[in-house]
């Protein structure tokens, strides 16, 4: 990965190789520890956070699902976000807020754990390629679903659930796939190993709605600019045929930000290529992460 000069951790700035933890910290072992991943763009009035606000707000709020207390405040980890920008002297960058239980404690009981945070910047290019973003990228089903609703906080993004996810990922990239479209507990399709996910038919945007997926604060952004361009925009169910029988899909988050997907199980969607209502969603979406449209200016949150 591309190493930044500093690192947050607990309200002080340090060097990116002392950034270092014990091996018997207590999330290392139960994976009980909640992150966000955020994007900074480079704008010409500087670098800005693509809807911060939102980000800091549901970092708070898995914590609170997992019982565990951030010892700051909301303001306190946003500043530190544009901090270790500014710190590092980036224009565009990927930022990974983390809040987990540290050093001192073993077991399940988590009742007086030392909760540690750490902010990280650094400079990462599109997650899923540039190709992919421009063409679309290859799916699979995949054979791994996503948890039932009462095992885990789905809404929560805890970093031992997403083994899920790496099981998933890499079950795809190993069989030739870039991506995997993970079903839900009653088969239906709920999101990717690390994306939310739309398809197109009849003119009409389609996703999962919330109560299979996270909350994904691109796949808020994407429903709003769509219904501001009139597109009509409908959160239901998804079946595995009608994932097959898109006329477009693609995929979004903060990383993988709005990828086309061309084929998913070896069967092309579509023509095979970014559809039309696809690009000119993901068009509208770059102008406005750059600060080049007027629209939705309170999104960005300069540093």
């Amino acid at each position: 990965m591309n190493e930044t000069d500093f690192i947050w951790v607990n309200g002080k700035m340090i060097k990116w190789q002392d950034a270092t933890t014990h091996v018997l910290t207590h999330s290392l072992h139960y994976g009980s520890g909640v992150f966000e991943g955020i994007r900074c763009y480079d704008t010409n009035n500087g670098p800005a956070v693509f809807r911060l606000k939102e980000h800091i707000k549901r970092f708070f709020a898995s914590a609170e699902l997992i019982y565990l207390k951030i010892p700051f405040t909301e303001e306190q980890i946003l500043e530190a976000v544009k901090e270790i920008v500014r710190k590092n002297k980036l224009k565009e960058c990927y930022i990974r807020p983390i809040a987990y239980y540290g050093y001192g404690k073993m077991g399940l009981d988590t009742t007086g754990a030392k909760v540690d945070v750490v902010v990280a910047a650094w400079p990462w290019g599109a997650y899923l390629g540039e190709e992919g973003l421009e063409k679309g990228i290859r799916a699979k089903i995949s054979s791994y679903c996503r948890p039932h609703p009462k095992s885990v906080p789905i809404h929560a993004k805890v970093t031992g659930v997403y083994v899920n996810s790496t099981l998933a990922k890499m079950e795809a990239l190993r069989t030739g796939f870039e991506e995997a479209v993970m079903l839900d507990y009653e088969g239906n399709v709920a999101e990717c190993s690390g994306e939310n996910i739309f398809i197109i038919k009849e003119g009409v945007l389609i996703t999962p709605p919330l109560d299979l997926c996270l909350a994904g604060i691109t796949r808020d952004s994407i429903i709003t600019i769509a219904r501001k361009k009139g597109i009509k925009v409908v959160e239901q169910v998804i079946t595995r045929d009608d994932l097959l029988s898109a006329e477009e899909c693609f995929i979004t988050g903060t990383a993988a930000e709005l990828t086309p997907v061309r084929e998913i199980d070896n069967k092309k969607i579509g023509t095979g290529t970014a559809g039309k209502i696809t690009a000119q969603i993901q068009e509208e979406y770059k102008k406005i992460i750059h600060g080049t449209s007027a629209k939705f200016l309170n999104w960005l949150e300069f540093v």
